[in-house]
């Protein structure tokens, strides 16, 4: 081979990694009624023709076009779904949908059937989880493989709490389970007492009604993080922050507890990467392990996703923090925003959107 050419087919595979990695969706409606998604610096159409609804994650998009039939977008290409009507769901990576009892799904380009006989079911990042009526189970999707978790013999009910890569449940004998990669762990049996589990990727956490102690399921392990009652707590990925009755907030992560506010905060939150609470009329943010003070007010609206919080500022317009860096991204005022991976789109009163996306902004 000359040189000049295994010099290009280096950078050819040396770029590759980096062009799948690339691949993302910023889906919105622009001042045409088209149907476009931000990708690698463009406005790219997806349909021409107006649509009836979608539903996005950072990685694919579904929607109904103007014809009744369903769509998914993946970055690269569209795919025809069904022409039938349908009640479908979507993650970052996930996408469920049901005909009447038949309940399929895609993942990665590949269509599956998970029942012809389901009923209620819901998506995340990770799994899918949906009742299948024929045997009275409640089951799961994860890692392309479909297992059973529990068969309800009084009565069939989505009776779990759902996490991103986590499922919550309970058999006939109220005994609660945690579904984690492919492995279920007992929790407990609790009779008529309600349990708040919350849950998020790779954690999950709650409050044991008989002794009262705080338990966080850690991958794979329990562990009781406090032997006395708390008010609050959150699961996030990876971590989880809770209130104590002192009013102080913690964050707790592979073993090791921070201390985030030592005063009784207004308001706190948590989503994915990222959580923020009201201190003294401040508000904070804890990313990227730091403590960051974002605004001397509190924003009327605000939005948390991955490791971004976007956020109505003082004088109306929008600002983010995004892996940890404040920006502010427009003085349009009362703008709608949204997320997605780490990206933030903004959509403007005159029918353009603004995306802010690696320190720049674009607009079509």
């Amino acid at each position: 081979m000359p040189l000049r050419s295994l010099f290009f087919l280096i950078i050819l595979v040396g770029f590759a990694p980096l062009a799948i990695r690339a691949q993302g969706i910023v889906p919105t409606m622009d001042f045409n009624n088209y149907f476009v998604s931000f990708q690698d610096g463009f406005f790219r159409p997806v349909e021409i023709q107006p649509i009836v609804n979608y539903k996005a994650g950072d990685e694919i998009v579904a929607y109904i076009d103007t014809r009744g039939n369903l769509k998914i977008y993946d970055g690269k290409q569209r795919i025809d779904v069904t022409t039938l009507n349908v009640d479908y769901q979507v993650s970052d990576h996930l996408m469920a949908y049901r005909i009447a009892n038949g309940l399929r799904m895609w993942d990665a380009g590949k269509f599956t059937v998970l029942t012809n006989f389901g009923r209620d079911f819901i998506v995340k990042d990770s799994l899918i989880v949906y009742e299948d009526t024929r045997y009275q189970s409640l089951n799961v999707y994860w890692n392309q493989k479909m297992e059973s978790l529990v068969t309800i013999t009084n009565g069939l009910s989505m009776n779990a709490r759902v996490g991103e890569n986590l499922v919550v449940y309970r058999d006939n004998s109220n005994t609660y389970f945690v579904y984690w990669m492919g492995q279920k762990f007992e929790v407990g049996t609790y009779n008529e007492e309600v349990l708040d589990f919350q849950l998020g990727t790779d954690v999950m956490c709650f409050k044991d009604p008989y002794t009262q102690s705080f338990f966080v399921f850690d991958k794979g392990n329990f562990v009781e993080l406090e032997s006395f009652p708390i008010k609050k707590y959150k699961a996030g990925r990876g971590f989880v922050v809770y209130e104590d009755m002192n009013g102080n907030l913690w964050h707790y992560q592979n073993g090791q507890k921070t201390a985030l506010s030592n005063f009784s905060t207004d308001h706190w939150d948590v989503k994915d990467d990222i959580c923020v609470w009201m201190e003294n009329s401040y508000f904070f943010a804890y990313s990227n392990n730091e403590r960051i003070q974002v605004a001397t007010y509190q924003p009327q609206q605000y939005m948390l996703k991955n490791n971004v919080l976007v956020f109505r500022n003082i004088i109306g317009g929008t600002s983010a923090l995004v892996d940890g860096v404040l920006h502010d991204i427009t003085n349009f005022q009362n703008a709608e925003f949204d997320i997605y991976g780490n990206k933030v789109l903004v959509k403007l009163p005159n029918l353009t959107s603004i995306v802010f996306a690696n320190g720049r902004i674009y607009s079509n």
